[in-house]
Order: structure tokens, then sequence, then C-alpha cells
């Protein structure tokens, strides 16, 4: 589900305080998922009628403050850092088990492959 960004112009709060903090809920409701893009700062920018600078100076913030990374063209994305290990790691599993059902490999083998990347990033 994305993130629900919308901006209440009578607010005394600014409005890059209002993208955070929508982020921020987000992430602490389980509705932002490990790893979810926001929308583009530009694209962000123009669906809330706002200044580029504005949503560039809260994602700024939000990843100074871990919430997100941003990898240049890649876009930003919800940090595995910001939300709770357990979560992540259930997030993280679940998409990968949906991927490696497709391969049709057994259990066992799969496990195995864990065991191996685990044991191969220890390193």
């Amino acid at each position: 589900m994305p993130i629900d960004f919308a901006i209440d112009e009578s607010s005394t709060t600014p409005p890059f305080e209002q993208i955070k903090q929508s982020v921020i809920t987000a992430i602490t409701d389980k509705t932002a998922q490990v790893d979810e893009k926001l929308p583009a700062i530009r694209a962000l920018a123009t669906q809330l009628g706002l200044a580029v600078n504005t949503v560039a100076r809260s994602y700024r913030e939000l990843e100074e403050e871990g919430y997100v990374i941003t990898q240049g063209r890649s876009g930003t994305r919800v940090s595995t850092h910001a939300v709770p290990a357990q979560i992540a790691l259930r997030q993280i599993t679940s998409e990968y088990a949906h991927k490696v059902r497709s391969l049709e490999v057994s259990e066992q083998a799969v496990l195995d492959a864990v065991r191996a990347a685990l044991a191969e990033e220890a390193r």
C-alpha cells in the first residue's frame, strides 16, 4: 500500500515536516515495506503542489535520520534499518520465499542455499 502523502495547508507544521511525518508514520504502522520505493522528488512535488526543494529537504532529512536510503537514479527507498529487525526479516524472507517457489526446488535446497549465503557473508 503506498504511503499517503497529504499536506494540510491550515497546519502550522511546515510541509517538509508533514512529508517526513507521513513516511515515519507509514514505517511505524507497517504500511511502508522494507525497500519500498518512495515517489520521485519531482513527481511528489508536482502531486502535492510544492517546490521541489521542499520535498528534497524532507527526503534528505529522512535519510540523515536513517529512515530511507537514496540510491542515485534508482530512487529513494525505505531503509532496512528503519524497520524493527523482526519485521524487516519477515518482509524480506516472505519476498524471498515467493521468488524461490518459482524455481521448483526442494525446501532443503533453499535452506542449504540460505545457509551457504549466510556463511559466505560472515567471512
